[in-house]
């Protein structure tokens, strides 16, 4: 008996040193430094950061009273995080069945026999049994099941969190969109109606004969403005495909969305992408695929305790008046103890193999954690030199629209007064319409940065 009691001490600290009993912890190689690179230096990764910008709550991000009324609309009804949310608490069952594998399981099992022979007066029997099986997790395979359902909740928890930063993104980005739509068509109109009024101004010239106006001029000025004016219905059909795409995301039967203007909107004043190690602990996708990694890790762990033994202890207690031959009544109190231990001795093939792939699953899904950390790295990069980019070329488009502005306003002049031809009047508009739906565009695009740096740092995490 001691002999077998030294035994079973020394199996399970080999099996310790098999990391059987080891909880999971990060990978100490993993890529954690220079994630992303600086937006001004070409070399130089950006390590001076102290603090996100994806920590800030997206009400504070986010500051258009009609928008967060949409977000909040999305955080209710979207299909995709409402599914999230469902699978968390799908996530939750298996965990409450492996905390209660550690307990007995307990069967009640009443039985009972009316039994006569050649017509003589029946015998009654009967069992009333309660029978307990418990199996005790000496080599860690009930343990790393349950670590392995709290990772799994965990690793739903995270996807969830990666879901609501989704379409926290993806409602701001469609807003800003018809914002901009909305810019550019007012743009268009403004210009397609002065394009008019050149068209009209130059048919009555060529009827009055004044400055040589021909009607190949008043042709040229008739295709100028009817081309702006066919650019009309395009931008309105991209803001009506845009209201439905908005729809959708809400749950909502496709409708008109109410918004404010695209020059009220509010950039922050600064947009600190934080150290990179903060991408571990903040990105959703991330922290759901660096569960997946532990996962995996406790999924290995069982494999190996396939290797080693399972104990089960089970009784049996309750009444019966069968004791074998006789009949006695009232019953009697019977109680049963069995213990077992069960060995695998021809399964170890089968139990190679499973091993063998446990370790190569979780060998991928450190893969994927590792590509996971790349690819956020490249997504904060991007968003970060496309806000420095645009930021760049703001002071430079603002000029080119004074100037633009300038030069449409003296070729007017300057045709009224009979000294630019109305090619010079043509050139000078599209060249200002030109300008200014690029200054939408470098606005959009600045905004558009702003939310992909804010999804990039995992902002919107907050309930």
């Amino acid at each position: 008996m001691k002999k077998q009691i030294i035994y079973m001490l020394c199996a399970t600290a080999l099996l310790s040193s098999c990391h059987i009993y080891k909880s999971y912890d990060r990978p100490e190689e993993l890529p954690t430094e220079g994630l992303y690179r600086d937006p001004v230096s070409d070399n130089d990764t950006l390590v001076s950061d102290t603090t996100s910008f994806g920590n800030m709550p997206w009400r504070e991000v986010f500051t258009d009273p009609q928008l967060q009324t949409l977000i909040e609309t999305g955080l209710k009804q979207n299909t995709d995080l409402q599914s999230a949310i469902l699978q968390i608490e799908a996530a939750k069952a298996p965990l409450l069945a492996s905390k209660l594998a550690f307990i007995p399981s307990l069967t009640l099992s009443p039985q009972g026999t009316i039994s006569s022979f050649d017509n003589s007066k029946a015998s009654k029997t009967y069992t009333l049994p309660v029978t307990a099986s418990w199996q005790i997790s000496l080599f860690g395979g009930l343990l790393n099941a349950k670590r392995g359902a709290e990772v799994n909740v965990e690793l739903a928890k995270a996807s969830k969190q990666a879901v609501q930063t989704q379409v926290i993104s993806n409602i701001a980005s469609l807003y800003y969109t018809l914002l901009m739509l909305d810019r550019q068509l007012e743009i268009t109109k403004g210009t397609a109606e002065i394009l008019k009024k050149n068209y009209e101004a130059m048919e009555a010239m060529k009827e009055g004969a004044i400055n040589n106006i021909n009607s190949t001029g008043v042709e040229q000025s008739k295709a100028a403005y009817a081309q702006v004016q066919a650019s009309i219905p395009d931008i309105e059909q991209s803001i009506r495909e845009t209201e439905n795409s908005l729809s959708i995301l809400l749950r909502q039967a496709p409708q008109t969305i109410q918004r404010g203007k695209l020059e009220d909107q509010e950039l922050p004043e600064k947009m600190s992408a934080g150290v990179p190690l903060q991408l571990l602990s903040n990105r959703p996708d991330v922290k759901a695929a660096e569960m997946s990694l532990a996962y995996a890790y406790y999924n290995t762990n069982i494999a190996r305790s396939n290797f080693y033994p399972q104990i089960t202890l089970s009784g049996t207690a309750g009444w019966t008046n069968s004791a074998g031959s006789q009949i006695i009544n009232p019953g009697k109190f019977l109680a049963t103890a069995v213990g077992s231990l069960v060995q695998p001795l021809f399964q170890n093939g089968a139990n190679i193999a499973k091993l063998k792939m446990a370790r190569a699953q979780e060998e991928q899904a450190r893969l994927s954690f590792e590509q996971a950390l790349l690819n956020a790295g490249s997504e904060v990069s991007n968003a970060l030199s496309l806000y420095q980019k645009t930021d760049e070329k703001a002071e430079s488009r603002r000029m080119q629209v004074e100037s633009a502005k300038k030069a449409a306003e003296d070729t007017r002049d300057l045709f009224t007064l009979y000294t630019a031809s109305y090619l010079e009047v043509l050139s000078a508009e599209q060249s200002y319409l030109s300008a200014q739906l690029s200054e939408v565009t470098d606005y959009y695009d600045r905004l558009q940065a702003m939310i992909n740096l804010y999804q990039a740092l995992g902002g919107g995490r907050e309930e």
